[in-house]
């Protein structure tokens, strides 16, 4: 009875997460992208289908919202159009669709997603509050948003990951993003890891802690949409999430007090947290766990 119980629990906990992820349409979603046959850009065997299908991804994409928001041209651009407040759900929803599209979906699915976020792209324009012009579709600004989740998810599944990576994996995966990160219209993304470290490095003079930043982590930190059973475990992934972010970012990043008193704990919390995931998530039904096509390496 008590295992019954513990079963009826996991599923009702794993499908809640499901959706609030991907959306009340994520079967239907995981049908297409894992089911419907033809050519993948990326074969089974690529290290960004190993990173992208990982439990680390929830810390991986948390660090990775925390480091892009102290690049204040993008994060005036991200608070004035992309429905953070409003809808953080909805944005989490689409992210995640675009990343399984790109990482597992059939070559013309991928195809599709990139060129609906080229759309959404071209017609974010506007001003920062110091008058800085911005177009959302400007090479330096994809560019960042390239870097930043491109280090946070490879770091987060090196800590965290079910089987992290060997160098050469590790560098294929920064390739595998570096051919996606070219359709979006990122020029000469990193294809190494050093070179997404130092690339990541020499961006460090346009980053600053601004009032945006502030809201942004104190939102996604401190006040988060859930309900309060699921606080608890996400404070430990918040903390982890800081954690992972490099000494001089974290630094300029607002934490709450909560977080400041949880980050020695944010290592053993972060693995409790993700073997918690990997726990509760539901796997693919057999039937679309069966290996996909040979990749066909996206071009551009």
């Amino acid at each position: 009875m008590r295992t019954v119980l513990i079963e009826r629990m996991r599923g009702k906990v794993g499908e809640a997460l499901l959706r609030r992820v991907a959306g009340p349409t994520v079967h239907r979603k995981r049908d297409r992208i894992h089911g419907t046959p033809g050519p993948r850009w990326f074969a089974p065997d690529r290290p960004v289908r190993v990173v992208h299908g990982d439990a680390s991804m929830y810390i991986g994409g948390l660090a990775a919202l925390l480091l892009q928001s102290l690049h204040p041209v993008a994060m005036a651009a991200v608070w004035a159009h992309s429905g953070f407040q409003g809808d953080p759900w909805g944005r989490l929803q689409r992210t995640s669709t675009f990343l399984a599209e790109t990482t597992f979906a059939t070559a013309a699915d991928a195809e599709r997603a990139v060129r609906r976020v080229r759309a959404v792209h071209a017609g974010v324009t506007g001003t920062t509050s110091d008058g800085v012009a911005y177009r959302a579709s400007d090479p330096a600004l994809l560019s960042w948003v390239h870097l930043a989740e491109a280090f946070c998810f490879l770091r987060a599944h090196q800590r965290y990951g079910a089987a992290p990576l060997a160098p050469d994996g590790r560098d294929g995966y920064v390739a595998d993003m570096a051919s996606v990160a070219r359709r979006l219209g990122v020029p000469d993304p990193p294809v190494t890891e050093a070179g997404l470290a130092e690339a990541l490095l020499l961006r460090r003079g346009e980053l600053a802690a601004t009032a945006e930043s502030a809201a942004t982590a104190r939102y996604l930190l401190a006040e988060p949409p859930l309900p309060w059973p699921a606080r608890l475990p996400y404070a430990l992934l918040s903390a982890a999430a800081v954690d992972l972010l490099p000494v001089w970012a974290r630094k300029s990043v607002a934490l709450p007090v909560r977080v400041r008193l949880l980050l020695p704990l944010a290592r053993p919390g972060g693995r409790l947290v993700t073997a918690a995931i990997r726990w509760v998530t539901p796997p693919l039904p057999a039937h679309l766990a069966r290996p996909a096509e040979e990749g066909v390496p996206p071009g551009g």
